[in-house]
């Protein structure tokens, strides 16, 4: 067996191609620990009927970003440029919650290096049962049916790591350099969207969300800065503000230079590059903006690379 520290990136996916979009969604609407659809037996045939509603419209939109998600590619180098950081006794591995490759992909990897310590690394900075909670019970899932004799320990969450804050800083600083000098900038940070009933049963992803906004503008005194919600989806209560109810608001306000940061999301994907950079791009030149930015997205960041290397170090004491 290989003395060599497996790390196993868990991440969300996205659709490689536009063929990839339905069965993408399908496994995506499958997922009960994201919504639970009517009986567990039923969500499948339901998730299918919701993936064969939604295909087409998901589809413009990925063609509009060119024909796929990036975040294959931009996790397999964040991969890539952890293990060069953390150097020949570790090897890295991306395991894709609802697209390729998959967990069973991912482990069969690192079985056949005769691996068998594996450290659990999420990449979503803030826990939730929905993100975070999903890959890792999936994990586990995969694990016990394989019977495998893997070692594994779990990296969940890195919302307040000083490196991380550092990483998101240095973006915001980026996207600010963009404003004229004199410019009044505000800062709206935007973060993925959860049912309220998740914060209400006790998630803990909102509490972290705030607390990484805290630690983050204590670098930048006298910024005014918001906090709103974007990619919710369906008829029930979300966390409030929209991001887009926001952005009007601030127009009302006479808001005339805002950067937009995109919270919980480590790599560009179809929240930033569509989401963000065409549809409240769109929004805000229709309510009078004079100027709105994306700060950049951490991606392999060296800042943020290296506050992952940090988590694996001290998982593996």
């Amino acid at each position: 067996m290989s003395e060599k520290t497996a790390v196993l990136l868990l991440q969300m996916g996205g659709p490689d191609s536009l063929d990839a979009v339905k069965p993408f969604l399908v496994n995506l609407f499958s997922d009960r620990d994201i919504i639970r659809i009517g009986p567990s037996f039923l969500q499948p045939f339901i998730a299918r009927l919701i993936a064969k509603k939604r295909a087409r419209p998901v589809e413009h939109k990925y063609e509009e970003i060119g024909g796929k998600s990036p975040i294959r590619e931009l996790t397999e180098a964040q991969a890539g440029a952890l293990e060069e950081v953390l150097g020949d006794d570790y090897r890295c591995f991306v395991a894709m919650r609802y697209w390729k490759p998959t967990t069973v992909e991912a482990l069969a990897a690192i079985r056949r290096e005769g691996i068998t310590r594996v450290i659990a690394l999420s990449l979503y900075p803030h826990y939730s049962r929905a993100t975070t909670g999903s890959s890792v019970n999936e994990l586990k899932r995969v694990l016990a049916q394989a019977g495998a004799s893997f070692d594994v320990t779990y990296v969940d969450r890195f919302y307040d790591h000083p490196r991380y804050i550092e990483a998101l800083a240095e973006k915001i600083r980026e996207g600010l350099d963009a404003f004229h000098p004199l410019a009044e900038v505000q800062i709206l940070f935007s973060a993925h969207s959860l049912p309220q009933s998740f914060i209400d049963e006790g998630d803990p992803y909102l509490s972290h969300i705030e607390e990484t906004v805290r630690l983050v503008m204590e670098r930048f005194d006298g910024v005014i800065y918001h906090l709103a919600f974007q990619s919710r989806a369906g008829p029930v209560k979300w966390l409030e503000p929209s991001t887009e109810e926001m952005l009007e608001h601030l127009a009302a306000h006479q808001v005339k230079n805002l950067l937009m940061v995109p919270l919980s999301f480590v790599s560009d994907h179809i929240e930033t590059l569509h989401e963000i950079d065409i549809e409240y791009a769109m929004l805000v030149h229709k309510l009078g903006y004079a100027k709105f930015r994306r700060s950049p997205s951490l991606n392999c960041s060296p800042l943020f690379i290296d506050c992952l290397a940090d988590l694996v170090r001290k998982a593996g004491e």
